[in-house]
């Protein structure tokens, strides 16, 4: 196996003394693990920030092997890390990307959406830029995965251009949360929800 391409940064998991274990979102190839040598040094540390974009190397003798990765920073996005609802919403499009989606199974839709909100919780000067491309982010990662809701349960916020104001982004987001809770993360729901209601909950105290 050889692979060089793009990625996006989903998860780093320390692994013995001095490496690191990293799980990574490809454009045509899906979910990608590999083991970076050195990934706790202070010199790589920076680059495997999750949401940062990388230039990654994956190599294997085969297929069932864990690969070896190398990575060169593309885009680093921690500056983002420094102010806490942009910090919070990264932490949670990363970890349930990496929950959600099968190693290796291409989802080329999920990569560009992904790439999406992370540059608009970059560029946006306050959370009401990002939140509903956030939340059309879950709907669409519920679809690609088989468990698009139904149009009758879907709110005005998903649905129609205008209704764009924080009540209706708040009600997105709790169905939307049902319903990553009842299917995608019915059995890590301790892990990755956590950090979902902790920032729903951000949002509401920012525009309460």
């Amino acid at each position: 196996m050889h692979l060089r391409t793009q990625a996006l940064i989903l998860g780093v998991r320390h692994h013995g003394e001095h490496g690191a274990i990293v799980r990574a979102l490809t454009p045509d190839d899906g979910l990608q693990a590999g083991y970076v040598r050195g990934g706790r040094s202070s010199r790589i540390r920076p680059i495997l920030q999750p949401a940062n974009r990388v230039m990654g190397e994956w190599r294997a003798r085969t297929d069932d092997q864990l690969a070896s990765l190398t990575v060169e920073l593309v885009i680093s996005r921690a500056p983002l890390y420094a102010e806490p609802l942009p910090a919070l919403a990264l932490e949670w499009v990363t970890a349930l990307t990496a929950a959600a989606l099968p190693e290796a199974l291409p989802y080329p839709r999920i990569y560009l959406a992904l790439d999406a909100v992370i540059e608009a919780i970059a560029l946006a000067p306050a959370a009401r830029g990002w939140a509903l491309t956030l939340a059309r982010y879950e709907q669409l990662l519920l679809a690609e995965l088989g468990y698009g809701l139904d149009d009758d349960v879907l709110p005005p916020a998903l649905t129609d251009p205008d209704a764009n104001e924080w009540p209706e982004i708040l009600a997105a987001l709790r169905i939307l949360g049902e319903a990553l809770g009842a299917q995608i993360l019915a059995d890590r729901r301790a892990v990755t929800l956590e950090a979902r209601a902790r920032l729903v909950d951000r949002l509401k105290r920012a525009v309460a």
